[in-house]
């Protein structure tokens, strides 16, 4: 972070921990004004899940929320009883909703309108441009607009991150910028946030050569300098006020 001149950052609690908070807790606790935290939401059949989401943002500050539809019990959707009501605590309490559609947008685009309608106070952040990749058929234009029409709900964001992911070509990956350029036009500047995926971006492109890559493929369409402050810092700044006061 201190060589690609990056002050605060927000970490996402990995998968690989599951449901233990243990270790990125210990983390916001040692280093406050540096790291910000999105927990994983558990959506056990029991309910358990939502007094845990309440136990991390109101005892111990996380300041978000990762739904993984993967981690639903089987053939259960997000619209689920438990997952309404994680979704509806969630906005109850402030913290933003990331969203992890690894399978792609088309599969959850109904479950996503449906909460978003129902609950408009709880705002949603994309992760990884919904892992959409720059359209090569049909079906993957379609996927996307669908992607893009969602921005006609305010309490949408979007990460535009882990470019590695979603460019179908070798870093600095300007491929991208056709997403880019689209994502800007459908949401505005000031709804996406740039993010690392760190660490999986360290054996791709490292860390500081991701956020340089954001430069570069902006520079390709092009992006205003003002749009560019937005991605790289303001949006994400705005939506977590007060996170990096002394950062």
């Amino acid at each position: 972070m201190d060589e690609a001149g990056v002050d605060g950052a927000l970490i996402v609690q990995p998968i690989n921990h599951m449901f233990d908070h243990s270790l990125v807790t210990s983390v916001l606790k040692k280093y406050p004004s540096k790291f910000i935290g999105c927990c994983l939401a558990n959506p056990a059949d029991d309910g358990s899940g939502i007094k845990q989401l309440e136990h991390l943002i109101v005892q111990e500050k996380y300041r978000a929320v990762r739904f993984n539809p993967n981690l639903w019990p089987s053939g259960q959707k997000m619209t689920n009883e438990v997952g309404r009501s994680l979704f509806a605590k969630a906005g109850e309490l402030g913290a933003p909703v990331g969203i992890m559609v690894m399978k792609g947008i088309s599969t959850y685009i109904q479950e996503i309108e449906e909460l978003c309608t129902d609950y408009p106070k709880t705002t949603v952040i994309f992760d990884h441009m919904a892992f959409c990749k720059p359209p090569m058929n049909i079906e993957e234009e379609k996927a996307f607009t669908s992607f893009l029409e969602l921005s006609r709900f305010p309490q949408i964001y979007v990460k535009y991150s882990a470019l590695f992911r979603i460019s179908r070509e070798a870093y600095p990956y300007e491929d991208t910028s056709q997403l880019l350029s689209r994502v800007i036009s459908s949401y505005g500047a000031n709804r996406i946030m740039w993010g690392s995926d760190f660490p999986f971006v360290v054996p791709e492109c490292g860390y500081k050569g991701a956020k340089e890559a954001i430069s570069h493929v902006a520079g390709k369409i092009p992006v205003s300098s003002s749009d560019l402050e937005w991605i790289l810092g303001k949006t994400v700044t705005q939506l977590f006020q007060g996170a990096w006061v002394s950062a």
